[in-house]
């Protein structure tokens, strides 16, 4: 019995270890590697601009003011349009002027007069003196009488000569060819009393300028890069203007001139640069954006920025090694160029970055590198 009862405890257990034997899972297959997609290092010259926000306004911004008193007769332009150099713009009541103008002609005719006589009297005293006929103090007051009528004579004709003048600026016309702008005043208006009142403005707009300020810093960027005398603005030229719609202006400009001084409130420095207007669609007042070309980086090395992580101002990216091993690295970035970065340091011309897919690998970890898709049409470039 004891024989039997440990055979049936044999089988008992023998059964047991097939059972566990049959219910063991085979192990699961090998993960395949992660497929990332790639872009190289690429390397290439770089323009490196400078854009800033400024204002346009008038090659020659000309105020129109009543030179004398008087009420307006006539306004001659319509607000707003071209007008000539020239062309005639207000009229001034002109009677009060001429009235002074004929005055100051009968002073002058009386004081000639004067003069005449005393020269007579000069001239028929001298030899009335050599004969004792008349005293010497009789052809002293005739010389004398002579100079003052001499002078008078002077002032007469200053004072027709001004009242000529004073009555001309009753008609008033503009100085040069631009943009006239908004009357200050309408007929029956009284102008120039005790001040050389504001008619209007006119603006020459064929050249525009455009107003702007850079950093010291960008300046010396800038200006360190021209070649001229010593003393002489920078003239770069090829200047872009970006208008407050977003479209680009289709002439390109120049520096016209640089600011005499830095604003030590500000740090900046002041530049005027010049764009042609021949369809005047630029008007004193506009704000635009314009670029500036400051530099050339030559040889800069450049990576699609999604292949660039930031993490606390911290930058890495990925590199795939010719075994297609992954290692992450932190990297200086530069400037932004299109749907590029400038790689200041950390990478090497001909290395393959991660673009795609960053999120799947781990530092030191094996992939399938894939060339990474041509950027879509909506990314900058």
């Amino acid at each position: 019995m004891r024989v039997d009862a440990g055979r049936m405890v044999l089988v008992a257990l023998v059964m047991t270890a097939g059972l566990s034997a049959g219910c063991e899972k085979p192990a699961p297959p090998a993960a395949p590697p992660t497929e990332v997609y790639v872009a190289d290092v690429v390397q290439q010259d770089v323009p490196v601009y400078l854009e800033v926000v400024g204002q346009t306004e008038g090659f020659q911004d000309v105020e129109i003011r009543a030179r004398v008193e008087g009420y307006l007769e006539k306004v001659n332009f319509r607000e707003g349009s071209l007008v000539r150099r020239g062309d005639l713009l207000y009229e001034i009541e002109r009677k009060p002027l001429e009235a002074i103008l004929a005055g100051a002609k009968a002073d002058q005719a009386a004081a000639e007069a004067r003069l005449q006589k005393a020269a007579n009297d000069v001239k028929r005293y001298t030899p009335l003196v050599a004969k004792q006929a008349v005293s010497q103090q009789e052809l002293d007051n005739a010389r004398a009488e002579e100079d003052s009528s001499r002078a008078q004579v002077e002032a007469g004709r200053a004072a027709v000569e001004k009242a000529t003048l004073d009555l001309s600026y009753t008609r008033v016309t503009s100085p040069i060819d631009g943009l006239a702008g908004i009357t200050e005043v309408k007929p029956g208006n009284l102008v120039g009393r005790g001040q050389s009142t504001l008619m209007t403005t006119i603006s020459q707009l064929n050249p525009v300028l455009f107003r702007v300020a850079v950093t010291e810093a960008d300046y010396l960027r800038y200006s360190r890069r021209q070649t001229g005398r010593t003393g002489d603005a920078p003239r770069a030229a090829d200047i872009q203007l970006t208008l407050a719609d977003g479209s680009m202006y289709q002439h390109t400009g120049r520096v016209n001139l640089v600011d005499r001084a830095v604003d030590p409130t500000t740090g900046t420095l002041g530049l005027e640069l010049e764009f042609p207007n021949p369809e005047m669609l630029l008007r004193p007042g506009q704000y635009g954006r314009t670029r500036l070309l400051l530099e050339t980086k030559t040889g800069a090395l450049l990576v699609p920025q999604r292949a660039v992580q930031e993490l606390q101002s911290i930058h890495s990216v990925a590199v795939v090694d010719a075994s297609n091993k992954v290692g992450f690295r932190t990297v200086k970035v530069g400037l932004r160029v299109g749907s590029l970065w400038v790689i200041e340091e950390g990478v090497k011309q001909g290395e393959r970055v991660v673009v795609e897919g960053l999120q799947r690998i781990q530092d030191g970890m094996t992939v399938v590198a894939k060339p990474a898709p041509a950027a879509p049409s909506g990314e900058a470039k």
